[in-house]
Parts: structure tokens; C-alpha cells; sequence
């Protein structure tokens, strides 16, 4: 058949004209290629800042103009705005190479800074590299520990008048003089089982804890951590792919119901290097000592914890006279919180108590009641004093004034946080300081005079936002980050409607839910619906926070999303809210999330026959537990990095929620998913990295062999030596939620 060039072209026109339609409708449309594998969809995050000059101005990270990496220090006036460049890129040049700024600290008069780079991993964090010191006036750099290993050192300090540096190597303390260059090891220990200045693994990971030691402020003393992990079993994880034999990978890992490390404080007097051992109360086994802070020059304050963690002491002690005082305890017939998990809390805490009342006081939030409210303790006396008699919970503390305490709390919802402040007398009055118009979660760094904050703000219907703001007026003072492209790649999506629900269960426990609705929702149509939970005391998943680019893809594939929070999760609803869960982990909070799944699928749109669930970590156990427990609800799930077994976590977090497995062992097998394998009915991909230093992979094997035990069908995926977090190695993240949306869209969305 012979065909024109007019009829062609016409042809070419209208196939031209489809591809077009074709490819603006998937431009609406988002991929994994498109999350996981282009930057078209980047965020802007604010850098590392050092407040100085009592928040007067502050110090920041920015990259350099001419090479793009973050190897300029830039000192801003806060008020003003006024930039000057105190450490410019040219000036972070060795042998012609530049040197990334990681973290920074600067001297007490500001002439000096340490820089620290080339990090390496200890434990789960990059805690261990190289230090340069950078001279301001003379604008010349040195390297610390210059003739020690490479990439080596840990938490370097200068001393109050920049004669010298103190930092860990090796698990040990060391001085080094800046004028003679002289290195004194100023800690000694066998080289393995004893660790000076730093931690091992359980401290950092569930207190947070990483930099073990402190000067004072004439920094004629050190205090520091010891901890000895001689008794603490070890675990091995192997690495089977880096070789053809394969490797083992020890970690010193004290499994629940193990002893702890055996942890004590000393004090290092640089006048004659000499340790004196902290006389602290308690066995050294079974007391935590999470907090230690220097008061003034000849006091510490020392926080202890029981081995059941049910009794807060707090310690004073004075170096000249080796006097130790008790001055405040706290039991619970649960738990005592330390660092308490928010979604409102910028990173980990040190457990530093908030000095007051010209350092003669200390605050401290405690549940001791009906709500979480914060009290004064007077170190001299420990007389107790309220500050704060409100009838709702405060998050977290975040600075004060003179004569003001600024906190975390939302009154109204507990999806949501706001700032607020009130006088440090108690007398029952508050002003919330957030304006309305910032709905949703709200975070501040607050400068030391509270004058000024970094602000960040995020919702449901608003990206993320950060702002240098007044204080207590909140008056915008410069945009910080806008993340004007991430909106406008956003706003080319086609996005779902968010809304938030409260279903009461039949027992008359209210959940919070935040639901995400598919694409073109038409309440007329059935949807299948995919439960992401977590439901431990470690977080919250209903907030109001922008959600994910893989929530927004799955629900342009026509998912019903659903978040919820049980009880037992930190949500600002009570004490009682918070600690029922008490040794009822993996029982109360699967019973609540199964309760409201219930009510939720009552809506005429979900379809009762397409029901997922997935989480990961503490969410991985609950997806098992809700997939073993409930399969009447729940017909598809995907477990990753999950804890099955109770007994194989660590002592601190488990024992912290659950008690001792010596005391109460079935309490931890009732809770565990692997005692309810033989009831899986439904469909379940288990992952699980097998480098998880966290959750063991052991779990996933045990896991294994019971449901082969039982002669269940499922599916598992390991990825080798990939930790907790799975993202190590090119690809991984791409290939993991491919994996995961796939399974989901083959046994749910396909489900004919």
C-alpha cells in the first residue's frame, strides 16, 4: 500500500501527538527510578551550625564556590546578617587536595578551630577521624595526632586557653601540647576489653552516648567515662562476600537478660595525669550511668540508672573534697525516660540536665503524674519545685531565659508540635510563641540567649522549611532553606489528599490515624489498603510531616495508606498512654493497631479482602506479630530488619520496656512474633540485612526455621552485609523498594 507524504506526516503527527499525552500524564506520575535513582526530587538541608558570642552570631558550613564541596567556615551576625569568612576554601588545601568539613568546633576566644574530617564508623556512627586545626590569625592549619594511624581519632577538644588538645585514640585519652607537639597517653587499658572516653555499643545506641569525656572550664580536670566489656558476650556477624573465606565480624553486644558493661567515672587532674575513681554507689554492673556534666570548676552532676531502669539518682560530687552527694531520685513502677523520643528533638541528646538559677538549680522532665511535666531541683538542698502544672505533656525541653522556659508541646492534637514558654516559678501560665499560620511540626535550635532560633517547620500540605527567626516574637529574620525546586517538582505530581481520623476501638482506646488516599479517589470504589506501622516507644508514624515519595507513588497506584500510633507510642496523650505498654510489648500495642484496623475497614472504600501491612525494625516485628496474630485482617506483609525472638535484642532497650527475662520470661516469649508463626495464612516477604550490628540477623533465621518447622510458604531476602538501615552499596535502596513495591502490587493491587 502506497502512502503520501502529506498522509505520512499526518501519521507521524498524531503518534507524535499520543506520545506526548502519554508522557506529560506520566510526568504526573512518580517511579522507583525517579525517587531512588535522580536527583530530581532533592531536598536542601541546613548544615552544621556553632553558635557564638552568646547567640549573637553563629558559625556555619557552606560549600565553596569554586570546588562545591562544604570546605568553607562562615561566620554570620545574626542579627544583621553580616557574612565574613573566617576559614575560606583555599585555605583547606593538603597537597592540593581540599579537606571536607564533616563537624566543627571553635576555641572559646574564637582564634581557633577544630576540624574534623575523613570520618570512619565505630559502632553505627561516624565517630572516629582526622583533626586539623585551623589558626585564624595567622591562617595557618595543623594536624592533630599527626604521627598516629590514619582516620583514628575521636572527640578532640582544645583546652580553654588553646595550649592543648585532648581526644581519644584507641579507647584512650590522650593530651596533646600544641606548643611542643609532646603526646601524653593520659588512660591505659589492655588494648581490648576496656574503654576510656568513648562507649560501646549499647550506650551509643540507647543512651545516645558517643563523646565520653569533658574538661572543665579552666580545664584543669577531666571527667570521663570507663567502661569494662570483658564479661559482655560477643556476637559475630560474617561477611561471606569480600573473600573467598569468609570473615567474622565480632561486636561486644550484650544481649537481654546479659550483664551490661561494667561502667564507672573518673577524673583526670593534667596537673599530675592522675585518675581518681568517682565514688559512686551501686554495684558498677548492674547501675547505668547515662549523664555527667561539670557544674562549675569543682562540681559534677552524675546521673544513675538502675539495671531495671525504674530509679533515676542523681549524684553531686566535688573533686577537692571527694564528696558525693545524692540530691534527687525518681522511680517509676515502669520505666524513667532520659532522652525522651519526639518527633520535635533535633538529633540525640547528651542527657545533659538544663542548668538554672545561676547553675544552683537543674530542670528535669518527669511522668510522675498524670502528665510529663518539668520540675526544678536546687543541687544545694534538692528541694522539688513544678514549673510547669499544666494538664498536657511537654515533649521536650528546649532552652530557657532569665525568668523563661521554652518547650515542645500541642495541647489540642498530639499529631503536632508547637512552641511555648512559661516562667520558671511555677505560676501555671504559658503563651504558645509558634504563630498559627505554621500548622504541623515544629523544630527549633534555639540560640544560648534565646534571642534567636533556627526554626524549621513541616506538614501533610507543607514541605519542609527553615527560617533564622526572633525570638520571642518569631519575626522572620532571613529564609534559610526554601526548598523552592523540591515544591516545584512536588507540585508537578499528581498528589494525594491527606486527611486525619480518630477511630475508637470497641475496648474505647482513641487512635490516631493520618490517611493517604489514592489518586482520583472515588468513595464509590473499592481500594486496597497498606498499613506502614511501628507502634514501639521509640517513635510515632501519624504525624503531621510531609509524607514520602514512595507513599505518593504507591498512592498514585491506588492504595489506601494508613499510619496509626497505639498505645505505648511517645504521643503527647498521658503517662498512662505511654507506659501501658510496659512489659506488653508485641501484645497491647498489636491488639490496638489490630482493633483500629478493624474500625478503619468498616469505610465502605477499603476493601477487607486487599489488607497489607508493613514496618520495619520494631514496625518489622509488629507487621509479623500483626500478620501471625490477625490473619482474618491482614492477608499480605513485608517484615524488614525485625526483631523476632525478644530474647535476642539488647539489654538496655528490652529490659527498659519489658523487665528482666529472669523475673518475667514469658511476658518476652507472649510478645515475640516467632511464638505465632504457625498461624501465618497470608502472603510475607522477610529483609534482613546480614551486617545488622542492631537487630541480629539471627532473627531472620530463627524466623526461618520455625515457619519451615511449621511448613509455612513464604518469601525471604537477605542483603549481604548491609546494616540496619539497608542502604550501603550501589543500588541497594532502588533494588530494596522495587522489591517491596512489587510484592505489594503482585499480592494486593493484581489480586484478581
Amino acid at each position: 500500500m502506497n502512502i503520501s507524504k502529506r498522509s505520512l506526516t499526518l501519521i507521524l503527527l498524531v503518534i507524535n501527538s499520543f506520545f506526548l499525552v502519554g508522557q506529560e500524564k506520566n510526568d504526573k506520575l512518580l517511579t522507583i527510578d525517579r525517587i531512588y535513582n535522580s536527583s530530581e526530587f532533592r531536598q536542601e538541608y541546613q548544615s552544621p551550625i556553632q553558635w557564638i558570642e552568646n547567640g549573637e552570631a553563629y558559625v556555619i558550613i557552606e560549600k565553596s564556590a569554586t570546588n562545591n564541596i562544604a570546605n568553607e567556615l562562615i561566620k554570620y551576625t545574626t542579627a544583621t546578617q553580616k557574612r565574613e569568612v573566617l576559614i575560606a576554601s583555599e585555605a583547606l588545601q593538603i597537597n592540593g587536595k581540599p579537606i571536607t568539613i564533616e563537624s566543627f568546633s571553635l576555641s572559646l576566644d574564637h582564634s581557633k578551630i577544630l576540624i574534623f574530617t575523613n570520618s570512619s564508623r565505630v559502632w553505627r556512627l561516624n565517630t572516629k577521624g582526622d583533626y586539623w586545626l585551623y589558626d585564624i590569625a595567622s591562617k595557618k592549619i595543623r594536624q592533630i595526632g599527626q604521627q598516629l594511624i590514619p582516620s583514628s581519632l575521636q572527640f578532640a577538644k582544645l583546652s580553654s586557653d588553646n595550649s592543648f588538645v585532648i581526644y581519644v585514640y584507641q579507647f584512650n585519652l590522650y593530651k596533646e601540647n600544641l606548643a611542643t607537639n609532646e603526646v601524653t597517653q593520659l588512660t591505659f587499658n589492655d588494648g581490648k576489653n576496656v574503654i576510656n572516653g568513648t562507649f560501646d555499643w549499647a550506650y551509643e545506641e540507647e543512651f545516645g552516648k558517643r563523646d565520653g569525656f569533658m574538661l572543665n572550664e579552666k580545664s584543669d580536670k577531666i571527667a570521663f567515662w570507663q567502661q569494662d566489656v570483658s564479661t559482655t558476650g560477643t556476637f559475630y556477624m560474617i561477611n561471606n562476600t569480600d573473600s573467598i573465606y569468609s570473615k567474622p565480624i565480632p561486636i561486644q553486644y550484650p544481649k537481654v537478660g546479659e550483664d551490661p558493661s561494667s561502667t564507672k567515672v573518673g577524673i583526670v587532674d593534667l596537673a599530675t595525669n592522675k585518675t581518681t575513681w568517682i565514688p559512686v554507689e551501686g554495684d558498677a554492673i548492674q547501675n547505668y550511668i547515662p549523664g555527667m556534666q561539670w557544674v562549675t570548676n569543682d562540681l559534677l552532676l552524675i546521673q544513675q540508672l538502675n539495671r531495671k531502669q525504674n530509679e533515676l539518682t542523681v549524684w553531686s560530687y566535688r573533686p577537692s573534697s571527694n564528696e558525693i552527694k545524692k540530691i534527687y531520685t525518681e522511680k517509676e513502677p515502669t520505666w524513667v525516660d532520659l532522652d525522651y523520643p519526639d518527633i520535635s528533638r533535633n538529633g540525640d541528646s547528651e542527657n545533659n540536665l538544663i542548668l538554672v538559677d545561676n547553675n544552683e538549680s537543674f530542670l528535669r522532665l518527669t511522668e510522675n503524674g498524670t502528665w510529663r511535666n518539668v520540675i526544678k531541683v536546687t543541687i544545694k538542698t534538692g528541694t522539688i519545685k513544678k514549673i510547669t502544672p499544666f494538664n498536657f505533656d511537654v515533649a521536650i525541653v528546649l532552652g530557657t531565659s532569665k525568668d523563661q522556659l521554652y518547650f515542645i508541646a500541642s495541647p489540642k492534637t498530639s499529631t503536632q508540635r508547637y512552641l511555648y514558654a512559661t516562667d520558671l516559678q511555677g505560676r501555671g501560665k504559658y503563651k504558645r510563641i509558634t504563630p498559627e499560620v505554621f500548622s504541623g511540626i515544629n523544630t527549633y535550635n534555639l540560640s544560648p540567649n534565646v534571642k534567636y532560633a533556627f526554626h524549621s517547620n513541616q506538614s501533610t500540605a507543607k514541605s519542609k522549611t527553615t527560617d533564622l527567626i526572633n525570638l520571642p516574637n518569631h519575626k522572620v529574620l532571613k529564609n534559610i532553606i526554601e526548598n523552592k525546586n523540591f515544591k516545584e517538582a512536588l507540585s508537578k505530581l499528581s498528589l494525594p489528599e491527606i486527611k486525619f481520623l480518630q477511630l475508637k476501638t470497641e475496648n474505647g482506646i482513641e487512635i490516631d490515624a493520618r490517611v493517604v488516599y489514592p489518586i482520583n479517589f472515588d468513595a464509590s470504589k473499592k481500594y486496597p489498603v497498606l498499613f506502614h506501622v511501628y507502634g514501639e516507644p521509640w517513635g510515632s508514624v501519624a504525624n503531621d510531616t510531609q509524607i514520602g515519595l514512595w507513599n505518593i507513588m504507591m498512592a498514585q497506584k491506588g492504595f489506601i495508606i494508613v499510619d496509626m500510633d497505639n498505645r505505648g507510642t511517645p504521643c503527647l496523650k498521658g503517662s498512662q498512654w505511654r507506659k501501658s505498654i510496659y512489659k506488653r510489648v508485641g501484645v497491647i500495642n498489636a491488639s490496638d493497631q489490630a482493633e483500629a484496623a478493624k474500625e478503619l475497614l468498616k469505610l465502605s472504600y477499603a476493601d477487607t479482602k486487599r489488607v497489607g501491612v508493613w514496618g520495619w525494625s520494631g514496625g518489622g516485628s509488629m507487621t509479623l506479630n500483626l500478620l501471625f496474630k490477625y490473619p482474618e485482617i491482614y492477608k499480605t506483609g513485608v517484615a524488614v530488619a525485625a526483631v523476632a525472638n525478644q530474647l535476642t535484642y539488647d539489654n538496655i532497650y528490652q529490659e527498659r520496656y519489658m523487665g528482666l527475662p529472669q523475673e518475667n520470661k514469658q511476658e518476652f516469649i507472649d510478645g515475640s512474633p516467632i511464638t505465632y508463626a504457625k498461624n501465618l495464612k497470608g502472603n510475607l516477604l522477610y529483609i534482613h540485612g546480614t551486617g545488622d550490628d542492631n537487630v541480629h540477623y539471627q532473627n531472620a533465621e530463627m524466623l526461618i526455621n520455625e515457619l519451615i518447622k511449621q511448613n509455612k510458604q513464604f518469601q525471604v531476602f537477605p542483603y549481604p552485609n548491609r546494616s540496619h538501615g539497608i542502604y550501603e552499596e550501589q543500588n541497594t535502596s532502588r533494588h530494596l523498594y522495587t522489591m517491596i513495591t512489587n510484592y505489594f502490587m503482585d499480592n494486593l493491587m493484581n489480586l484478581k
